[in-house]
């Protein structure tokens, strides 16, 4: 197939039952991020799904309920799959070496939740040297702050959007696109 960037790579982060239960639009947004699933697919782009553990959470125990990807992910068994115990996918896991043999340059970044995992994902990989597309409309969270939920979860992902479109970092492309602008 003829490959438009073939040096981009799509990251599903934590797109889990535990990590997903109260965020914003869950359904839609895992619906966008099937989109680029099978567009990346289609292009033969890298797939890497990273799925959070913490044996310290019951709900995020390896094999639990929550620990499995939400429903409706268009996950296959045959790609890959990272496991991480910190909020940066890099830390401590193989998420590195694998970019580097897929080749890939690029990253479009996907999944929850956004003001943790998602976004230190993504400055990470500018430290380590990628390009990041920010898919501004395929990442999700839910309420934060105090306990009353002082900051809704879509105030947060808006914030989370603002703060990467105009963020910039040496030597690096830093973009925030809706899924239907995305290209591979």
């Amino acid at each position: 197939m003829d490959h438009i960037e073939a040096n981009t790579a799509l990251l599903v982060i934590d797109v889990q039952r535990a990590v997903v239960a109260g965020s914003v639009d869950v359904p839609g947004v895992i619906s966008r991020i099937n989109d680029l699933l099978r567009r990346a697919r289609e292009v033969e782009s890298p797939i890497i799904f990273i799925q959070h553990e913490d044996a310290d959470d019951p709900d995020l125990v390896n094999g639990s309920s929550g620990w499995q990807f939400a429903e409706g992910l268009d996950y296959h068994t045959s790609e890959t799959v990272v496991a991480k115990k910190f909020r940066d996918s890099f830390a401590d896991t193989t998420l590195g070496t694998l970019l580097r043999e897929t080749g890939a340059q690029r990253l479009l970044v996907t999944g929850a939740q956004s003001d943790y995992c998602v976004q230190t994902s993504a400055l990470s990989a500018l430290q380590h040297g990628y390009d990041i597309v920010l898919v501004s409309d395929a990442h999700t969270t839910c309420a934060t702050g105090p306990s009353d939920g002082a900051i809704d979860g879509a105030s947060v992902i808006g914030f989370i959007n603002g703060h990467f479109a105009t963020l910039r970092y040496p030597n690096r492309e830093i973009e925030v696109l809706r899924t239907s602008d995305v290209t591979f």
